[in-house]
């Protein structure tokens, strides 16, 4: 499974330098390290989000994330499960407690290498690492009731394009990722 997510990766075309650096990096460590789908590997774990459009891709799904204080994309981590893209659906369906979500495609939508300072979680400090981060492009509709996972968010909504970006209070993700995304949808 690890050697089909490096061919994915390598086959992968990267939209601008930070994916193409960040897939070198993401490639490396999948090389390197064993245990690199774990939270055991306290460096750097593979992690996956999902960029949740409605049909029109003219609203994004945003949950309020608990430890970042910030409005974000959903994801986690993959726990040892090398599926993906079902992670990033599960994911979804945990964090906003919608039911029907579908992958607007199979194939990775965008990566990134995306720093994670320490914090604490569960009363337990978990160590500054890196979330070696798939993004898969997953599409769920409007009209179905939302849910906090109030161990992770604390609200969910959806967003147009330009006010999911300006909703999160991380400059590095609006200016680097949101807006990518978006652009990337654009052109989908």
């Amino acid at each position: 499974m690890k050697a089909e997510l490096i061919k994915q990766l390598q086959d992968y075309i990267p939209f601008n330098e930070q994916e193409e650096k960040d897939k070198e990096v993401i490639i490396e460590a999948l090389i390197n390290y064993e245990d690199i789908f774990y939270r055991s590997n306290l460096m750097a774990h593979i992690t996956v989000s999902a960029w949740v459009t409605n049909a029109n891709r003219d609203k994004v799904l945003m949950a309020y994330h608990n430890i970042y204080d910030s409005w974000s994309w959903l994801g986690g981590h993959a726990d040892g499960d090398e599926e993906l893209l079902q992670v990033a659906l599960k994911e979804v369906k945990e964090e906003s407690g919608l039911e029907h979500v579908t992958p607007v495609s199979s194939e990775i939508y965008s990566l990134e290498v995306l720093t994670v300072d320490g914090h604490m979680k569960h009363q337990a400090y978990v160590p500054s690492h890196l979330h070696l981060n798939l993004t898969y492009l997953i599409e769920a509709t409007e009209e179905e009731t939302l849910q906090v996972k109030v161990d992770e968010n604390s609200q969910l909504g959806w967003f147009s394009l330009e006010k999911a970006v300006q909703a999160s209070s991380e400059p590095w993700f609006r200016d680097r990722i949101y807006s990518k995304l978006n652009e990337k949808l654009l052109k989908f």
